[in-house]
């Protein structure tokens, strides 16, 4: 049984904090571009906008706080937007993503939501497969993998035994063919195509 019969899996996200959508929509859709995501300023435009077709729920936590009957009974879809990340201080029975921290980190707390609450991707949609296609040749898939790990053109050159100028140029052609700038978003890439384990980022 197909688990989204209406086509893509639909997200929201409900936060009146239109900086913080705009950036929360981006990055998700940088790591799930199967994604339709809608947004919503407030409550009362979730609720108007027929709030179970989502299979989750990325909520402010004022907004669940206000509202905590309805999102404690739709939990297992709700993720909590707080702005910290001490355990304490998040709500109990409710996923919790901490959106005050370097994008970096938020890129891979997504990720090993994605990850845990998807059995590693298997029960996702499969990704188009212009998106699936592969792009990079094995070394620049070895070297991808080096940098979302964080290691220096000086240290991947070395783990290669292949020159600096050599790395550089790898890297600038990596950036080029995948049309990314950062090293968030070849940290979504590498990892949503399973060229690293998230675990050793």
């Amino acid at each position: 049984m197909n688990p989204f019969p209406y086509g893509r899996p639909r997200m929201a996200i409900v936060d009146p904090n239109t900086l913080a959508v705009m950036g929360l929509k981006n990055i998700l859709l940088n790591v799930m571009p199967i994604l339709t995501i809608d947004t919503y300023g407030s409550f009362a435009e979730l609720e108007a906008n027929a709030p179970d077709q989502y299979v989750h729920l990325f909520v402010d936590m004022s907004i669940v706080l206000q509202h905590r009957t309805f999102f404690t009974q739709r939990n297992r879809r709700t993720i909590v937007l707080t702005t910290s990340v001490e355990p304490e201080k998040q709500l109990a029975d409710f996923h919790s993503l901490c959106i005050n921290v370097p994008e970096p980190q938020l890129v891979r707390a997504i990720l090993m939501m994605v990850q845990h609450n998807h059995q590693g991707g298997k029960k996702l949609p499969p990704v188009p497969k212009t998106l699936a296609a592969k792009i990079l040749t094995d070394r620049e898939i070895e070297v991808l993998a080096l940098i979302v790990q964080g290691f220096i053109n000086k240290e991947i050159a070395d783990k290669l035994n292949i020159g600096l100028t050599t790395v550089i140029t790898h890297r600038k052609n990596i950036m080029e063919k995948l049309g990314m700038r950062s090293v968030s978003a070849l940290t979504i890439y590498a990892v949503m195509h399973g060229y690293v384990d998230i675990n050793k980022i």
